[in-house]
């Protein structure tokens, strides 16, 4: 089914009653998706070209044709086509969200799948590696989310030179090679969890605020994100934010509780917030605590799990941007089938999925489903319709 220029997977909000489709405006009437059942539409940012060549997603934001809409499910594939995911990790549970979505996404659109993680952002290699296996094992389409902007360039483009379609999932690349990105502003990520920082600080009454920023591994596409955005909320804020001190890291618990103690040691009872990545900011709760300021140091993350999501719950953690891992999953899975199966007649260069924001005031009526995998879900790194 099309309508104008927008095949069945990316459809403007006004158009949904025209396409006898349904949209789940609040988040209390989003349901976990059971098996075979379709998530509700995804709200979204298409981008079209022209953009800025060898760009972010969000410079194509700011350069291409930006159509706000929603992602709705793909009908089933025609064919079990085979499909790799690239991921940079499976060692936190933003990862396990986001196989999370593959997986159930795979399930119900007839298609096989394998998840080929890498064994961190420090294993550049292992994941050039593992699309140089994908590629010799004539995958349909591959989707990769980089752990380089550029330096998984090369093999963007040896895949695509066989004929292999490549799409980028969460991580950003200037890759000139993919076929689409499904991502979310990155910038906006950072911008997010410091204005919240910002908007807390103002009730409380500050006029001035020191922060620090524990954003992950330098070079990766998210920490230039948060980190850029962060700048960016800073610079307009109505109050005056110092950014004492930036640490980057792998993401991994104990190098993340070791950079929180060198910021501690260094800086004390002047900060007054931390930011961190999804694995950085639950690091830095122990050091806090053990340096009896946690009181004082108020921690908010870039992104959201489930282990976030309990932390806020507790008050440990005071809110976090929420870029919706899942959501973004189940986006990528079914634009790679929309495109194998030859449904788009124009293809999106950048799809970006909506931010979400979560703290006290919202927890109870959060979309989790959108972000989190089912409590007790142990990840799948495989499945095969022909199996089944």
């Amino acid at each position: 089914m099309k309508i104008g220029l927008f095949p069945l997977g990316l459809l403007p909000l006004a158009l949904l009653a025209t396409a006898g489709l349904c949209y789940a405006a609040g988040p209390t009437q989003q349901a976990s998706p059971k098996s075979g059942q379709p998530f509700a539409p995804i709200p979204v940012n298409s981008i079209f070209r022209p953009v800025q060549a060898n760009g972010t997603a969000d410079d194509a934001l700011a350069s291409g044709r930006v159509v706000a809409g929603v992602y709705p499910p793909a009908a089933r594939a025609g064919k079990h086509w085979r499909i790799a995911f690239l991921f940079p990790h499976m060692k936190d549970p933003y990862w396990a969200g986001v196989a999370y979505g593959v997986i159930s996404e795979a399930r119900r659109l007839g298609v096989a799948v394998d998840i080929l993680p890498a064994s961190g952002y420090d294993d550049l290699h292992g994941q050039l590696q593992k699309m140089d296996e994908a590629i010799a094992a004539r995958y349909d389409a591959i989707v990769v989310s980089p752990i380089s902007m550029t330096a998984n360039n090369l093999s963007i483009a040896k895949a695509r030179a066989v004929g292999i379609p490549v799409l980028e999932l969460a991580n950003d690349s200037r890759s000139e090679e993919l076929a689409v990105k499904v991502t979310t502003s990155l910038r906006s990520m950072g911008m997010e969890a410091t204005r919240w920082a910002i908007r807390d600080a103002q009730q409380r009454g500050l006029k001035t605020i020191n922060i620090a920023l524990l954003p992950g591994p330098m070079g990766a596409g998210w920490v230039k994100g948060e980190v850029d955005g962060t700048r960016i909320a800073a610079q307009e804020a109505p109050i005056e934010v110092n950014i004492l001190d930036i640490r980057y890291g792998d993401s991994e618990r104990g190098l993340q509780a070791q950079l929180t103690g060198r910021i501690l040691n260094k800086h004390g009872a002047r900060l007054d917030y931390i930011l961190g990545c999804t694995g950085c900011a639950p690091a830095a709760l122990a050091p806090i605590k053990a340096a009896r300021l946690n009181d004082k140091i108020r921690v908010v993350a870039y992104d959201l799990t489930g282990e976030i999501a309990q932390l806020i719950r507790s008050k440990e953690i005071s809110a976090a941007a929420d870029t919706k891992g899942v959501s973004q999953a189940r986006v990528a899975i079914n634009a790679a089938v929309n495109l194998l199966e030859g449904r788009a007649r124009e293809q999106p260069h950048t799809i970006l999925v909506k931010l979400g924001m979560l703290d006290q005031q919202n927890l109870a009526n959060y979309p989790f489903d959108t972000s989190i995998a089912p409590e007790g879900y142990r990840p799948q790194l495989s499945y095969d319709p022909a199996r089944e």
